[in-house]
C-alpha cells in the first residue's frame, strides 16, 4: 500500500505563485506515473499534468493546455516527492489539488485508473 501526502495549498492572489508537494511513502512509485488533478466545486476532476518515468533517472510531463507554460511538475526521487510548480495562477486555478499514483504508464489524462490518490490539498486564488 502506498500513500500520498499533498500539502503546500493555500490563499493567494492572482498573479502570485504556489509550490505544491506530493509525498510518496513507498520508494516503488519511483518506476510509476504520477499525476496531478484537480477538482473545483460542482465540476469533475479534471487532469493537470501527469510526469511518466521512461528509465533510469528520465522522466517526462504532459500537461493540460489550461495550465502549459504556467505549471512545472518534476519529481525528486531522494524525497519519493512529486512537485507542482504553479505560476501565474488565476482565479479559475481555485480547486482542490490532488496527487495520484498509477503503475501502467498508459491514459494517465483520465482520473480513472489511478492506483493511489493523496487526500487533496485546496489552492484558493483571489481576483
Amino acid at each position: 500500500q502506498v500513500q500520498l501526502v499533498e500539502s503546500g495549498g493555500g490563499l493567494v492572489q492572482a498573479g502570485d505563485s504556489l509550490r505544491l508537494s506530493c509525498a510518496a511513502s513507498a520508494r516503488t512509485v519511483r518506476t510509476y506515473a504520477m499525476g496531478w488533478f484537480r477538482q473545483a466545486p460542482g465540476k469533475d476532476r479534471e487532469f493537470v499534468s501527469a510526469v511518466s518515468w521512461r528509465g533510469g533517472s528520465t522522466y517526462v510531463a504532459d500537461y493540460a493546455d489550461s495550465v502549459k507554460g504556467r505549471f512545472t511538475a518534476f519529481r525528486d526521487n531522494a524525497k519519493n516527492t512529486l512537485y507542482l510548480q504553479m505560476n501565474s495562477l488565476k482565479p479559475e486555478d481555485t480547486a482542490v489539488y490532488y496527487c495520484a499514483a498509477k503503475a501502467r504508464d498508459v491514459g494517465l489524462r483520465s482520473a480513472d485508473g489511478y492506483d493511489y490518490w493523496g487526500q487533496g490539498t485546496q489552492v484558493t486564488v483571489s481576483s
